[in-house]
């Protein structure tokens, strides 16, 4: 009787064991984990998905793009396409803003993004990087690498560098292991590094290095891949064992034998992979947008799936660089005497990252989209899946700002700053562990003998508002090679720089590091120049925690500015509310008549607004920010507002200004 028992009690267990297996298979993918590969046929130049041909059409989203209430219903939007897969970065900085602090909940909740992709019949490919570029600060490496080795070297084998990785890899990659392909999960591929090839350190020891940390997660049950652009340098990024692909958009589609051939130096079988196919371009601040014509796009894509191709479109669904993540880039400048390149012309990635996608800003299909359907439906055979309609869009009311306070004031820096720093030179910010808004250095001048005299900042990251006793002054900036500027004696003496972050260089990352640095001097009789010192710096990170505490005891002051709008004693904090019945839709604000800050509704910060310079003059809210009742915007502005401090809303988009 006891051994019946316990026979009945063993089989229970048995079936309860296989029943959540069963489970788990039905969960986390279409079938069981049995039999389930994804490899390469070389001599056939094929995929093989559970050993039969298979090519991929995909389209990149990332997540920490949009808010997480959208992700379904753009991946839906994407399936609709003919897509059969989601092509993600992975951003280190997201998930881990500060060292030891860790997050994958709400916007980062990597998981439930990759549950959702699997819902919607979707595989992914993923690209942890560590390194993403992206356009994204710093390309997605946390900021305090810096502050806590100052000499590191970023994607190389220094050993600090490599320890890092590995702990967010532990961190990160082991959350990934159970949606690899052969483990049931829809995850096909998975990057090593991102166009390594292009980056001047060529280390190939890192790359074997990365390669095996990658593997030990990833055990065969997906496969390994690099990304790089069709030169010269593709040997530089080529990793022993790792299957290669390339990139490249409409711009250079005459030129696609020669970037075939250029692979294939470096492998000579296997199937072809245009990783990242561009339907647009980035953009940044003080240009015009750059727009890629639809029927150009659409026969680029043609051209490309009839060499029998795999191809990713890189954005596929671009969203938004909400808060400070927008990074910036080094525009390099060739000699045409001897062919080398300089990097010394720094631009700032605007907020959107619309991109000109086939999915716009709010994730709705556009011409582009229709016209890119059209051509992979005599590829690959659609779903049964109606296009998604257009989401609602909603006119807002404007609405009047009240001037809260000033930034420069006393009363107010005590709620914005979160430590202050007394040394001999400057502070940086990642010395202040800070990852971005504003940095107030404050010294006293020495006395000016000639008028005017030259203040000089020697190295500046990436923009500073002048001030000398309170008052505004000129503006010195990274961008414009702008690095000095007149004063009069009579301005008074106590000097204020107030540096803004505009972002990280994210593309030949090379430390970039943030703040003032080397010296700030006067120039005094007889050309000699005598150094500025002892310095106050403060941190201002705008963070909306800091924010909130102003507000809380200040919400109903007024402070007066300047009758003509003119930013003149430092940024201004203003306030206003904007009342909804029902929720209609998302909406735009309209920053035309305003000059150069950043923005929070509810709370949240959509980003960085410059109309001044454009192109991008509207600032998108998704409806999931507001709410029924009572919205409150906050804006910290920096140089110009409305006269009638109004501000207005729109529900068109407008990122094709100055």
């Amino acid at each position: 009787m006891a051994n019946s028992r316990f026979w009945i009690i063993s089989m229970t267990i048995v079936g309860i064991i296989l029943g959540m297996a069963i489970a788990v298979g039905v969960v986390l993918g279409n079938n069981t984990t049995e039999n389930r590969t994804f490899d390469i046929d070389y001599q056939e130049n094929s995929f093989l998905m559970d050993g039969k041909p298979f090519r991929y059409v995909s389209g990149s989203f990332h997540y920490f793009r949009a808010l997480p209430e959208t992700w379904q219903r753009h991946l839906r939007t994407m399936r609709a396409a003919g897509l059969n897969a989601v092509d993600t970065y992975v951003e280190w900085s997201f998930h881990n803003p500060k060292d030891g602090n860790y997050t994958f909940e709400g916007n980062a909740d990597l998981e439930r993004f990759i549950q959702l992709a699997q819902q919607e019949d979707l595989y992914v490919i993923l690209r942890p990087g560590p390194y993403i570029c992206a356009e994204r600060d710093n390309g997605g490496l946390p900021y305090w690498l810096f502050q806590k080795y100052p000499n590191i070297k970023l994607r190389t084998s220094d050993e600090d560098y490599k320890r890092e990785v590995s702990v967010w890899y532990a961190k990160m990659m082991s959350k990934m292991q159970r949606f690899m392909y052969g483990n049931g999960g829809p995850i096909i591929m998975v990057q090593v590094e991102n166009e390594y090839g292009v980056f001047h350190a060529c280390d190939k020891d890192y790359l074997t290095w990365l390669r095996d940390e990658t593997e030990m997660y990833v055990q065969g049950k997906a496969l390994l891949f690099t990304t790089d652009i069709p030169d010269e340098r593709i040997e530089c990024g080529k990793i022993e064992g790792v299957f290669a692909t390339t990139d490249f958009g409409i711009d250079g589609i005459h030129k696609i034998d020669e970037f075939w051939n250029t692979l294939r130096k470096v492998q000579p079988k296997g199937p072809l992979v245009n990783s990242e196919f561009y339907p647009g371009w980035l953009v940044h601040w003080q240009e015009p947008n750059q727009r890629r014509d639809d029927n150009e796009v659409a026969n680029a894509l043609k051209k490309i799936l009839e060499y029998g191709a795999s191809v990713n479109i890189y954005m596929f669904f671009g969203g938004t660089n909400f808060g400070f993540t927008a990074g910036a880039n080094d525009i390099g400048v060739e000699d045409y005497l001897t062919g080398n390149t300089t990097y010394d012309s720094y631009v700032a990635d605007i907020t959107s990252y619309d991109y000109d996608a086939p999915m716009d800003e709010a994730g709705d299909p556009t011409i582009k989209y229709l016209k890119l359907r059209n051509v992979i439906k005599d590829y690959l055979t659609l779903p049964e899946l109606t296009i998604p309609q257009k989401t609602p869009k909603m006119m807002v009311e404007p609405i009047v700002l009240q001037p809260v306070g000033k930034l420069l004031n006393e009363n107010t820096l005590k709620y914005l700053s979160v430590r202050s720093v007394q040394s001999k030179n400057p502070q940086s910010f990642e010395n202040l562990d800070q990852f971005s808004g504003l940095i107030l250095y404050e010294a006293i001048l020495p006395k000016i003998k000639i008028d005017p005299t030259l203040l000089r900042v020697e190295s500046l990251r990436d923009r500073a508002f002048a001030f000398v006793d309170g008052h505004f002054v000129g503006t010195l900036s990274r961008e414009n090679k702008i690095f000095s500027l007149p004063l009069h004696s009579q301005f008074g003496k106590k000097l204020q720089l107030l540096v803004e972050n505009q972002g990280r260089i994210n593309f030949h990352i090379a430390n970039d590091t943030k703040g003032i640095f080397g010296r700030v001097t006067v120039t005094q009789l007889g050309g000699r120049e005598e150094e500025v010192l002892e310095w106050n710096s403060h941190s201002l990170p705008l963070e909306i925690a800091q924010i909130d505490k102003f507000l809380f005891n200040h919400r109903n002051d007024r402070t007066e500015i300047h009758p003509r709008g003119l930013i003149m004693e430092g940024p201004v904090l203003f306030l206003g509310q904007f009342v909804l019945e029902t929720v209609k839709g998302d909406t735009y604000i309209d920053f035309s008549e305003w000059g150069k800050g950043v923005v929070f509704v509810n709370g949240f910060n959509l980003g960085r607004y410059w109309p001044i310079v454009g192109p991008q003059l509207t600032q998108f809210i998704p409806k999931e920010l507001m709410k029924v009742g009572i919205n409150e915007v906050v804006l910290v502005e920096y140089q110009r507002n409305p006269i009638d401090f109004r501000m207005k809303f729109t529900p068109i988009p407008k990122l094709d200004g100055k």
